[in-house]
Parts: C-alpha cells; sequence; structure tokens
C-alpha cells in the first residue's frame, strides 16, 4: 500500500513537472510574438491585406475605364475575339 502512494505521488509529481514545463513554454512563446508584434507595429513597414485590396480594386477599375475610353475612341470592337465567345455563351442550347 505504502508503495502505491509513493507510485502515484511520483506520478502526480511527474506530471505537475510536465505542466510547469508547458506553460513556461507557453509563455515563452506569448512574450516572443508579443515582440514581434511589437517590433512590426513600431517600424511602420507592414501592409494589411486592405490595403493590398485596395490597390488591386483601383487597378482593375482603372483598367475598365481605358478599355471603355477606347472603346468609345475608336467606336468599334477592339477585342472581336471577345464579343464572340460571349455571345456563344448566352446563344448556348444544351
Amino acid at each position: 500500500m505504502k508503495n502505491l502512494f509513493k507510485k502515484i505521488k511520483g506520478a502526480f509529481s511527474a506530471l505537475k513537472q510536465s505542466a510547469v514545463s508547458a506553460v513556461s513554454r507557453i509563455k515563452r512563446e506569448i512574450r516572443m510574438a508579443a515582440f514581434s508584434v511589437q517590433t512590426t507595429l513600431a517600424t511602420g513597414r507592414a501592409e494589411g491585406y486592405v490595403d493590398s485590396g485596395v490597390k488591386i480594386l483601383i487597378a482593375v477599375v482603372i483598367g475598365a475605364l481605358l478599355l471603355a475610353g477606347l472603346y468609345t475612341l475608336f467606336n468599334t470592337n477592339i477585342i472581336p475575339t471577345l464579343t464572340t465567345k460571349i455571345n456563344g455563351l448566352f446563344n448556348y442550347k444544351g
């Protein structure tokens, strides 16, 4: 019976030691992540997803305006294959 209690005490001691080790490892990782975020914010060089999305959206709008301007300027079909393919899509009889 005494040996059983010693084994249980040893198992709990090992469990406590591994839990303390895991918690200290997690704390260290959180500190490193916080430091990384802090340095990134301090440099001000980070570019957000919103900024990239706005840039792409502006490029698409400018491209569409440029293409519309070319259509208006030349008053003809600039990309004839595109018109043929679009008409083919709408005339689908499946």
